[in-house]
């Protein structure tokens, strides 16, 4: 009833609009003054506006009610120094991880060139902080497609990008990172996270002389260590093989072993035959000692290295120590190894040594960011603004209603045979058929 009776009433206006113009035609268009007649429509329609009004205004409470709290956590940093084969590497990463191509692409290998041999890289590490390589591992470290509810890795850094804000003083050098999210603790370790992520990338690709020597040594070092193990393996079966620990020390005590031999064996030969003139030969202790200086014979002859021995039955003919004869051989081939292996250890030790040097030397060249203000929890919350998102949505409200019933009394005013009503009522007919027709 009551959209009927707005009808109604536009149609009587129209018609006195029309009948005033006939009677009294303006002689100026400036007479016609429009404004009043806007005016007067909206005065007429004032309750009409409240109603809208006043229903935007408790739907725009109730949904900014609903509204996430946004937490802004803010780190400030300072860019370290570059050198220039360091900055090259650095635009190409950044160009191969913001995708290389279009404008962007462009922009970032000009960026790039202009950035080698100067001071200041702040823009250069403004698109390192924005690069996919950092994005990436930030998205990795927190899961944020499960946080942001995406789906795709792309979409969760197009929503992280849109939460940060990475600016530059261009005067001091100095960059702002801003984070904001709907908790203070991961507004706080998403700030930190670009920190670790950029002294992590900066590391990786550290092309520095320090660098690039820690690699040699530590390549060098690896061979050298594979070296010395071989040289041991192989003193280790020398040795083993040809029981040989020492040959200086085995020979030393192989010639004091042999003299020992021989000079029991000359005091046995001395009693053997004072034995035989007191008993003779068949006696118990003549026999005995004729044993025993048989036993002192051979080990002397093993000792000295004769072949021409006879083995007694169930003895081992083989010794556990080599023979005297062999000694200076054996002592060739050991010094020959144990020589090598005491290279290569000299060589690892040294190696070493530098490698720790160049382990050191490389942590002092690898550039780190100066952080100036470290990221910390917010206190207060930054959005929604709640009171000004009221106040716009009711405004809006007021303006949205005032077009409608402008473009609603400019279409009742229109001629009923206007090509544009015919057009509209033709498609309005076409569509209300077509949804009765699934309706139906």
């Amino acid at each position: 009833m009551q959209v009927e009776s707005v009808e109604q009433r536009l149609v009587e206006e129209r018609l006195d609009i029309r009948n005033r113009r006939v009677q009294n035609p303006p002689s100026d268009i400036s007479e016609r003054r429009p404004w009043v007649e806007n005016a007067s429509l909206f005065w007429d329609y004032r309750r009409i506006f409240l109603r809208v009004a006043a229903i935007v205004f408790l739907l725009s409470i109730i949904s900014v009610l609903f509204m996430p709290k946004e937490f802004e956590s803010t780190a400030r940093i300072m860019p370290p120094e570059q050198g220039g084969g360091g900055a090259a590497l650095l635009a190409a990463l950044v160009g191969k991880g913001t995708g290389g191509g279009g404008s962007g692409g462009g922009g970032l290998a000009g960026l790039a060139g202009s950035l080698l041999g100067t001071k200041n890289n702040g823009a250069l590490f403004v698109a390192l902080l924005r690069s996919g390589t950092v994005t990436g591992g930030l998205i990795d470290r927190f899961d944020l497609r499960k946080v942001y509810h995406k789906r795709y890795r792309f979409s969760a850094a197009k929503r992280l990008a849109h939460l940060t804000k990475i600016t530059e003083d261009t005067k001091s050098g100095v960059i702002t990172i801003v984070v904001t999210d709907e908790t203070r603790e991961r507004a706080r370790d998403l700030a930190q996270g670009y920190l670790d992520e950029l002294n992590g990338l900066l590391a990786r690709v550290n092309t520095s002389s320090a660098h690039r020597e820690r690699e040699f040594i530590e390549h060098r070092l690896a061979t050298v260590q594979t070296e010395l193990q071989n040289a041991q393996v192989a003193l280790s079966n020398f040795s083993r093989e040809n029981t040989t620990i020492d040959i200086k020390e085995q020979t030393k005590a192989t010639v004091e072993a042999g003299a020992k031999l021989e000079g029991q064996l000359i005091v046995g030969e001395t009693e053997l035959d004072s034995l035989r003139q007191i008993y003779g030969n068949e006696n118990v202790r003549v026999r005995a000692a004729e044993a025993r200086n048989s036993i002192l014979r051979r080990e002397l002859q093993r000792a000295n290295g004769q072949s021409d021995l006879e083995t007694v039955e169930g003895d081992d003919a083989t010794h556990p120590y080599p023979a005297l004869r062999q000694l200076p051989q054996l002592g060739v081939q050991w010094a020959n190894l144990y020589r090598t292996v005491r290279i290569h250890e000299t060589v690892f030790d040294l190696l070493s040594e530098e490698y720790e040097l160049a382990r050191i030397e490389e942590a002092k060249s690898i550039p780190t960011v100066g952080v100036i203000d470290a990221p910390g929890a917010p206190e207060l919350r930054t959005g929604p603004h709640r009171t000004l998102i009221v106040l716009i949505s009711t405004a809006l409200s007021f303006v949205m209603t005032a077009l409608f019933l402008l473009a609603r009394r400019r279409w009742m005013t229109m001629d009923v045979l206007d090509e544009r009503r015919v057009l509209a009522a033709r498609i309005g007919a076409t569509v209300r058929k077509r949804w009765s027709r699934h309706s139906a």
